[in-house]
């Protein structure tokens, strides 16, 4: 992330067109994404309330609703310029180590993160792995929904049990559109139902691998779907985490939100997956 803002010091123009630190804000928060899809523990001071803005708070008496970016830009002095005075200020809070390390982990602090590494949908060959998963996640309070993928000989009967498990309304349309804009609704802004959201939605599929020979291509869009609005999701700090049991140790998906569905680590490093 420092080097990152040290490339934006050296050529603020080319990186930030007219020297805005609300775009640097929103790229910082870009950023912090990034490292959250891609499963990376490195440490972030830049949220509206973290440990940039606390300092801010504590050592400059800036204290704004606003975020640290528009509290900089009102208090910047004639002769200044608002870039100017943010490095001025993060080389401050630098040199006094404003930002310590933390012994916790990526999981710890990041609840469901290794299931969000590649593309918030997981493989599971063994159902007692998953119930483990999924026992893990209930205790970091996630809202697990679960969803016997078996069942499921037609593309209607996995509308139907979707849209029951979520309580999607009634004008649901019981199409891949209509799955693709009200599971949008859930995993950005809230169920429909009035369940506690905690720390994230999980969708766990039981024997998956039976709705996949039974109706391919929908089984393939209902991954891509929940991949797809997982992403959008995190963007918006919400969490959802799709986990996916299978009997077939060969089964293989088309890509979903552009990246490949693996098989969760324990399973993936087996050098047996059948047993």
């Amino acid at each position: 992330m420092y080097d990152f803002l040290e490339q934006i010091r050296l050529r603020p123009g080319m990186r930030l067109p007219g020297g805005s630190l609300i775009q640097l804000e929103s790229f910082l928060v870009g950023y912090r994404v990034a490292l959250s899809v891609h499963s990376i523990d490195e440490p972030f001071a830049f949220w509206p309330d973290d440990h940039f803005t606390q300092w801010l708070h504590e050592h400059h008496d800036m204290s704004s609703s606003l975020g640290w970016a528009a509290e900089i830009e009102r208090n910047t002095p004639d002769g200044s310029t608002p870039m100017a005075e943010f490095f001025q200020l993060l080389d401050d809070y630098r040199r006094h180590a404003a930002l310590k390390p933390t012994p916790n982990t990526s999981k710890a602090r990041f609840p469901g993160i290794e299931y969000m590494g590649n593309t918030f949908v997981t493989l599971f060959r063994r159902q007692l792995l998953l119930n483990q998963a999924v026992q893990r996640l209930e205790d970091r309070d996630f809202r697990v929904v679960r969803l016997a993928a078996g069942q499921w000989s037609t593309e209607q009967h996995m509308h139907r049990a979707i849209a029951a498990a979520l309580q999607f309304p009634d004008y649901y349309g019981h199409n891949l559109d209509a799955l693709n804009d009200c599971l949008g609704d859930v995993a950005c802004y809230g169920g429909y139902d009035d369940s506690e959201e905690g720390a994230g939605l999980v969708l766990t599929f039981t024997d998956y691998d039976r709705f996949a020979a039974a109706c391919p291509r929908a089984a393939q869009v209902v991954l891509d779907i929940i991949a797809d609005r997982a992403r959008q999701a995190a963007v918006l700090q919400r969490r959802l985490i799709c986990l996916v049991h299978s009997n077939d140790p060969d089964i293989q998906f088309d890509p979903v939100g552009a990246m490949p569905v693996m098989w969760n680590s324990d399973e993936w490093l087996d050098a047996n997956p059948r047993g």
